[in-house]
């Protein structure tokens, strides 16, 4: 009997391997930068939550478009490796949306004086996050597997298109939230390079840990979908 031939996209690479491992370390090394970073003037240490909070929320954002992305190629292309990546794309993204929301509840304790207020960035990224808990019941409720890559792509956009609103809610409407650290709008910087540098770090060990990570699911679901139609 003949052996099935294994499919390149369910094999664990060593580019995941490298990627994983290069983020690992850059987030160790972005953590020790965060802690050993010095008082902010007007927060004093509690501004240390930044370095953590802002790459979370940025890899959230990226988690959005990569999901929008691969979801508008699945029904363009209707390929089920694009919807597999997608998936993957929201799942790795809500682990970041968990960390940005508790690490925002975290700094606001001592800055407003509670940990939420209903305050428009706070409220719209609750949203998103509900949006993604809400992509992921659909997969698991509906069997078909082409109307499930359909309705998740529909979910998938609508997650996406709140994204710039998040983003601008800041500067739309009166918030409690600070604005932007860096303001894509306008390219200005909002924080001193104490701040700044640990957060870069971060930023980019993030990326590639969501990237590494994004991979790694999607090489799973390939197996899984190999093993459900063997």
């Amino acid at each position: 009997m003949q052996l099935a031939r294994s499919n390149p996209k369910s094999r664990l690479d060593g580019l995941t391997w490298l990627v994983l491992s290069l983020g690992v370390l850059g987030a160790v090394v972005g953590f020790f930068m965060a802690m050993s970073s010095p008082p902010d003037q007007n927060q004093g240490f509690v501004a240390r939550i930044f370095h953590m909070h802002v790459p979370t929320a940025w890899m959230a954002y990226l988690a959005s478009f990569g999901a929008l992305f691969y979801s508008v190629a699945y029904l363009v292309r209707r390929q089920a490796h694009f919807d597999r990546v997608a998936a993957a794309a929201v799942e790795v993204g809500l682990i970041f949306m968990a960390l940005a929301l508790l690490t925002g509840m975290l700094w606001a304790r001592p800055t407003w004086g509670v940990y939420w207020d209903w305050e428009p960035r706070l409220t719209t990224t609750a949203i998103l996050f509900a949006i993604y808990v809400g992509y992921m019941v659909v997969r698991g409720a509906i069997e078909d597997p082409e109307l499930r890559a359909k309705a998740a792509a529909g979910v998938a956009i609508l997650g996406a298109i709140n994204v710039p609103i998040s983003y601008m809610s800041v500067k739309w409407w009166r918030s409690l939230h600070q604005t932007q650290s860096i303001d894509l709008t306008t390219g200005k910087i909002m924080v001193d390079s104490a701040i700044l540098i640990p957060m870069l770090v971060n930023l980019a060990a993030f990326t590639l840990l969501y990237v590494g990570m994004v991979r790694l699911r999607g090489i799973i679901a390939a197996r899984e979908a190999a093993q459900e139609e063997a």
